[in-house]
């Protein structure tokens, strides 16, 4: 048992070295990708219904990394990396995207920000129990400082009013900040992208016929937005977000990377001004700067 927690304990990488920096850029990619998976998600709520949606972007993602794992002739993880994928699957695959695609049916994306901008703590407070990591008061300062910040802004731009999308909000939030925290740990022992290839692939049996289900009990017309919309949260958001996000995760350990995502709910809203036509207020730029501020002092922090 020690040696198999041994293989999982954090690296130790300086700050500033070519792989710290280098792991950064992965999750602050990530961190880009899944800024747009709100918008995105709306627009394929154009043209598909919420399960319709969930379960064919699991599919076409599943496909995807399906492909590239028989392409290269992955090995079959260990027989005990396999309840830490089913996290994975459970929290990223199908928990998050079905949750918040229920909550965008009645919510504005700038409400459903509100998950994002305590994602990072959340994801954070669970590395510390599940892996026994230890941020310095400094870094919990200013985690906190930032998730205050997110959650003031995002919480005045919905009007801070309450919904029964808030439910789904919230259980979106628990389940993706564990599927976050236990690929985090699977990436230190195989490459990220298997992480979540694996994650989708254990789906496939599930998925399937959920979407040949969901397509033929829910209205489906294609659109320009609705077909885009579907292909970014499957190729982008789904895959190719997730696997230099967990890369990032390995490199520069769960708790900094995760208060990268600070930046993913104001980078959602200026997607959402600018695909979906909603509105921004004044407030936008000092909030900016102030989690700027904030992501710095986290990165810098000493573990």
């Amino acid at each position: 048992m020690r040696a198999d927690s041994s293989a999982t304990a954090p690296m130790r990488i300086a700050v500033g070295s070519p792989t710290h920096s280098f792991g950064t850029l992965q999750a602050a990619l990530g961190v880009a990708a899944f800024s747009l998976t709100f918008p995105a998600t709306a627009w394929g709520l154009e043209g598909f219904g919420p399960w319709s949606l969930v379960a064919v972007r699991s599919v076409l993602a599943a496909l995807i990394a399906g492909g590239c794992l028989l392409a290269l002739r992955v090995p079959v993880p260990r027989r005990r990396d396999w309840p830490g994928l089913a996290v994975v699957a459970a929290g990223v695959v199908v928990g998050f995207p079905m949750l918040t695609t229920l909550a965008l049916r009645t919510s504005t994306t700038a409400h459903a920000a509100v998950v994002v901008g305590l994602l990072p703590l959340t994801t954070a407070l669970l590395s510390a129990l599940r892996m026994g990591t230890r941020p310095s008061r400094t870094f919990w300062a200013a985690a906190l400082a930032g998730a205050a910040a997110v959650v003031a802004f995002t919480v005045q731009q919905s009007g801070g009013a309450l919904t029964g999308a808030d439910l789904y909000l919230f259980a979106a939030l628990l389940v993706c900040a564990a599927g976050y925290t236990e690929g985090g740990r699977l990436a230190r022992v195989m490459p990220g992208w298997r992480v979540i290839a694996w994650a989708l692939v254990l789906c496939l049996p599930f998925s399937v016929p959920a979407a040949v289900i969901a397509l033929s009990q829910e209205p489906v017309h294609l659109t320009a937005h609705s077909v885009a919309g579907l292909l970014w949260v499957a190729v982008g958001s789904q895959f190719l977000g997730l696997v230099v996000w967990y890369r990032g995760m390995a490199a520069i350990g769960i708790p900094k990377a995760s208060q990268l995502q600070l930046a993913q709910p104001l980078l959602t809203l200026v997607w959402s001004v600018l695909l979906l036509g909603e509105h921004l207020t004044v407030a936008a730029p000092l909030t900016a700067a102030a989690v700027l501020v904030c992501i710095a002092v986290t990165q810098r922090a000493r573990s």
